[in-house]
């Protein structure tokens, strides 16, 4: 993710919308407003049609034959791999297609775990962190007899770099923190993170399931050791997410599962286990979800990361405006870099009802913990609501949530 450019919204916006197809559905006999981008993204027609069309005309397994088929399916799940790995600027050898950021990351926790982490040994997290890039780590630590330690927040939800330097000691073995805040929307400055923790001699895992879709990422420029990212936030079918991995240190861990197509021989004296990145993909692979992200890929790379996330800093710097001018609102996150996130209680009404109003209006938005229980102790808050945005959300959305919310006050009588 580079440095943020100023808010402009993009251009031919409407066209866009119409590459949606789910847009035009009403919710309740009102047009919908689909503000729950962080849980899942809208998928264009592009990526729906990709699924569709492998289904029709190339279903088979993959790297298992020789017949037409399966050479069909073969060339486009490798052709997916290679559009992923230029997407991040990686080799494609270094991409590992799993099921989403929850497994990618419980892959290297598994297998650099079992590889390399001992009694006393240290992994570094932060305190914002989803609970997918905390529970693998916790794991890990229990198995070796090793140590969570974990980076501060500020009052304003930023990253506390200070902080995270002291942490450092001659037992840290990795770092693992998340890019953009899925309940904060904070950003984290990753590349000094990764320059800190390369000075020790020590890998960085980043957690980028809130930030590929949101501006561009360059694993070379950030100089990350892993990567991880789901294709659902970023247009792409469920099911199928991405782990990068120097191919240095791919080489190095252990598989995470075994079977078939992970494996160079097999007999009952010996395995010999294929290179990455085959070693880590046992089993029969999501190829339809490997296509459709990579339709999904060349999508928002056609409409251009950076216009993206221009567009979403306009609607989030204007969502935070007009948030701030309803009374008895708190916004919970407000550090200086944020993403297309805007998390907020109302005094006296709590979140999920928050969201049941809303929804009647055709307002989608997310409550709850959002995954991220210690965010949420560290704000005394039981559960926030939470409006996230993308490519194709509009000023007016934000109006219509602003409107809702005086709505929700007037239906709960606070």
């Amino acid at each position: 993710m580079t440095e943020r450019p100023c808010g402009a919204p993009l251009q031919d916006l409407l066209r866009l919308r119409d590459d949606f197809p789910l847009l035009a559905r009403p919710v309740h006999g009102v047009p919908l407003v689909y503000l729950d981008n962080a849980a899942t993204t809208q998928k264009p027609a592009a990526v729906i049609e990709a699924v569709a069309r492998y289904y029709r005309e190339s279903n088979a397994n993959t790297h298992r034959g020789v017949h037409f088929l399966s050479d069909r399916a073969t060339e486009a799940y490798e052709s997916a791999r290679a559009t992923v790995a230029r997407f991040i600027n990686a080799a494609a050898e270094e991409i590992v297609f799993v099921r989403g950021t929850t497994e990618a990351i419980n892959l290297v926790a598994s297998s650099f775990g079992r590889a390399f982490l001992r009694a006393g040994d240290e992994i570094i997290v932060s305190e914002m962190e989803h609970h997918s890039n905390i529970v693998p780590w916790q794991v890990a630590c229990e198995q070796a007899g090793a140590t969570l330690r974990v980076v501060p927040i500020g009052d304003d939800g930023a990253f506390c770099f200070e902080a995270y330097e002291r942490l450092f000691s001659p037992r840290t073995r990795l770092v693992a923190v998340t890019h953009v805040s899925n309940a904060l929307g904070t950003v984290v400055p990753v590349r000094r993170v990764v320059e800190r923790a390369h000075a020790a001699g020590v890998p960085v895992l980043i957690d980028g399931a809130q930030a590929v879709a949101h501006a561009p990422v360059d694993v070379r420029a950030l100089g990350c050791d892993f990567y991880a990212f789901s294709g659902h936030k970023v247009y792409g079918p469920t099911g199928i997410g991405v782990l990068y991995g120097k191919a240095e240190w791919l080489q190095r861990l252990p598989p995470y599962q075994t079977g078939g197509h992970m494996v160079r021989s097999v007999s009952f004296e010996k395995t010999e286990f294929a290179p990455p990145p085959a070693r880590f993909e046992a089993g029969t692979a999501h190829i339809a979800g490997a296509i459709g992200l990579a339709a999904a890929l060349d999508y928002v790379s056609a409409v251009g990361v950076a216009a993206i996330g221009a567009h979403e800093h306009h609607l989030s710097s204007h969502a935070t405006a007009r948030l701030r001018e309803i009374p008895g609102l708190r916004l919970i996150g407000t550090a200086p870099e944020k993403g297309a996130i805007v998390s907020f209680v109302l005094d006296g009404i709590h979140p999920h009802d928050i969201g049941t109003v809303l929804d009647r209006q055709g307002v989608a938005v997310r409550t709850g913990h959002h995954c991220a229980m210690p965010v949420m102790q560290r704000f005394a808050v039981a559960a926030t609501a939470r409006a996230s945005f993308a490519l194709y959300n509009t000023l007016a959305e934000v109006d219509a949530l602003v409107a809702g919310l005086a709505q929700v006050r007037r239906v709960l009588g606070r």
